[in-house]
């Protein structure tokens, strides 16, 4: 180790809970968001970069961070989108060949605060008996009083809107235009890998803003829709939800993942909440209920759709469940090529049980455009 923070810092919990643990870097520095855990062995620079996360403290439950460096293929978007690390070792070298920097590097470059030295077992611990809540992370350990009522002013997640933060201002593309497919996404928080695993399959996608228009989405005339993942709560996304109920009159492919799990749901007049504590890993059990296989996935939401809604739905059938909660973790429409699921079948990081679901898509879109040719 090239030298250990010797500074205090600690994490504050909205209802006055104190964990204590070091600075990264022995460096000052104050934090605000949800606190939340992720329960990924590897990954952390794709995790520290997936829109999803935007505004959330994370806290890395494997005991070692930074041990491998980071590399710049591995980032799902351009920045980091957590607002703090929270970690139990911090590893300030790396051995892997392949890295291009240390994670500490990589997190000075993102101007983002780091804290170490942490019990994370026992703070993990507390997360899950008392639900995910607003924390800070700070070096100003002498100053509590004014760190709580700082922290009193953060909002809660439940009703936040984030994908107008994390989603592109203007259109853009991605993939070659004389790809067999075109595929307009709706981007709420999208990752890259999403958008490789797209294009590798001959699809030309067109990435629009979380707020377009039906109009000017289905003026590019694609060929199927796509709604990203993204943060924060679903329900005030009225815009992305409208445009969603005009695509399902389309007739066309329709796929989301994650948020636009919940965005189709919404739209389908299913509601959402928020989740006691989530479901953030690369380790989740899931069952498919139309092949009756089970399938370990990369998940990142807070929120989910409400079951008994969806089981009442006369147009909505479901085709994934949680095993671990019984949340629904997949839907489709009896009588629209329409499907989504909660967790994240383009992995990066996680496994790949799940890749199935982009050939799946890839199957509709040919039947579709077979059809209408």
């Amino acid at each position: 180790m090239k030298y250990q923070s010797k500074k205090k810092a600690i994490i504050l919990l909205a209802d006055g809970t104190i964990f204590h643990g070091k600075a990264v870097g022995d460096k000052d520095g104050t934090a605000f968001g949800e606190v939340c855990f992720n329960t990924g062995m590897t990954g952390y620079q794709e995790i520290f970069t997936d829109p999803s996360y935007f505004g959330q403290l994370m806290v890395t439950t494997n005991a070692h961070i930074g041990n491998y460096g980071t590399n710049s293929d591995e980032i799902e978007s351009e920045s980091i989108k957590i607002s703090g690390l929270i970690c139990r070792n911090f590893s300030y070298e790396y051995s892997r060949p392949i890295a291009d920097s240390s994670l500490e590097e990589f997190l000075n470059t993102h101007k983002l605060f780091a804290i170490c030295e942490v019990d994370t077992r026992a703070l993990v611990s507390y997360i899950r008996d008392h639900g995910a809540m607003n924390a800070v992370i700070s070096t100003d350990v002498d100053n509590i009083d004014s760190l709580k009522k700082q922290l009193a002013e953060v909002p809660s997640m439940e009703g936040l809107e984030l994908a107008s933060k994390v989603s592109t201002e203007t259109p853009y593309f991605y993939g070659k235009e004389e790809a067999k497919y075109k595929i307009a996404a709706i981007d709420i928080g999208i990752k890259k890998n999403i958008l490789r695993n797209l294009a590798k399959r001959d699809a030309y996608i067109k990435v629009f803003p979380y707020n377009v228009s039906f109009e000017e989405i289905a003026d590019w005339n694609p060929d199927a829709y796509f709604i990203s993942n993204g943060p924060g709560d679903p329900e005030p996304l009225s815009e992305a939800i409208a445009t969603t109920k005009q695509i399902i009159k389309t007739d066309k492919p329709l796929f989301g993942i994650c948020l636009g799990h919940q965005v189709i749901a919404l739209a389908n007049g299913i509601s959402t909440y928020k989740m006691h504590n989530g479901h953030r890993g690369i380790n989740h059990p899931i069952l498919n209920l139309v092949s009756g296989k089970g399938e370990i996935t990369s998940q990142n939401h807070g929120f989910a759709i409400n079951r008994e809604e969806t089981e009442s739905n006369k147009a909505v059938e479901i085709t994934h469940v949680h095993l671990n909660d019984k949340t629904v973790a997949g839907i489709k429409m009896k009588n629209k090529d329409v499907f989504s699921v909660q967790y994240h079948p383009e992995a990066s990081p996680g496994p790949h049980d799940a890749d199935y679901l982009f050939d799946d898509f890839f199957e509709l879109i040919e039947k579709n455009t077979k059809v209408s040719s």
